[in-house]
């Protein structure tokens, strides 16, 4: 199996290219540290994918901000910054949909492949109950529906193919450490775990669906 990991030098990518290795596959590991790839910018997305060469059984969009430009989850309208908003909605919604679009090439036609990118219950509409964090909900939000849109049309050209947006539970990582407080969180490797045993389970017609790590259904 080939595995082509985005964001591999983050806390859940680099956990998810250590697994994927662990299982036997050959991984091909892109990030702005190591690659110079840049997934807000499409001719660094362009150049660095237009490198590879498929087919990849496995595209996992493990990139994602939580704060930009030295912001915090605002935790009241008050406190909305238009330019964190912004970048965080060029990190969490751009990025990924300039990636899918560049690597769609590379997913097989003829077997089972999965176009996974990593979301947040928090961007889910329907599970908003506490508010607050807007900026982050809404770049997730709108990644959803980037998931969703882009595994309608996979399905015309790619019929076994499955995209989905995947909540990978809270996990301990630079990226949440500050904010976890009290809150139970998973570490990098365990959430690893989840989310390819999860990836592994899925059948053609849950493409364009939002799971959470341990499969089940969250609601858009």
């Amino acid at each position: 199996m080939r595995a082509l990991v985005i964001g591999a030098t983050g806390g859940i990518g680099a956990a998810l290219t250590a697994a994927l290795r662990g299982q036997g596959a050959d991984v091909t590991p892109l990030s702005r540290r190591q690659d110079g790839l840049d997934i807000t910018d499409e001719t660094s997305v362009a150049a660095c994918i237009g490198r590879l060469e498929g087919p990849f059984d496995r595209i996992i969009i493990a990139s994602g901000a939580l704060e930009a430009g030295g912001g915090k989850p605002e935790k009241a309208l008050r406190q909305f910054d238009a330019a964190q908003f912004e970048a965080l909605m060029r990190i969490n919604a751009l990025g990924p949909a300039l990636v899918m679009k560049h690597a769609l090439r590379l997913l097989p036609r003829d077997r089972r492949a999965v176009l996974a990118a990593l979301s947040a219950r928090v961007g889910s509409i329907g599970d908003n109950r506490a508010g607050g964090w807007h900026s982050y909900r809404a770049s997730k939000a709108a990644l959803n529906q980037l998931v969703r849109t882009t595994a309608i049309e996979l399905g015309r050209t790619h019929p076994q193919a499955v995209c989905v947006a995947l909540h990978p539970g809270t996990v301990s990582t630079p990226l949440t450490r500050r904010y976890l407080g009290r809150h139970p969180a998973v570490a990098p490797d365990e959430a690893a775990r989840n989310l390819l045993a999860v990836i592994d389970a899925l059948a053609t017609e849950d493409s364009g669906s939002f799971r959470d790590w341990a499969g089940k259904p969250v609601a858009w």
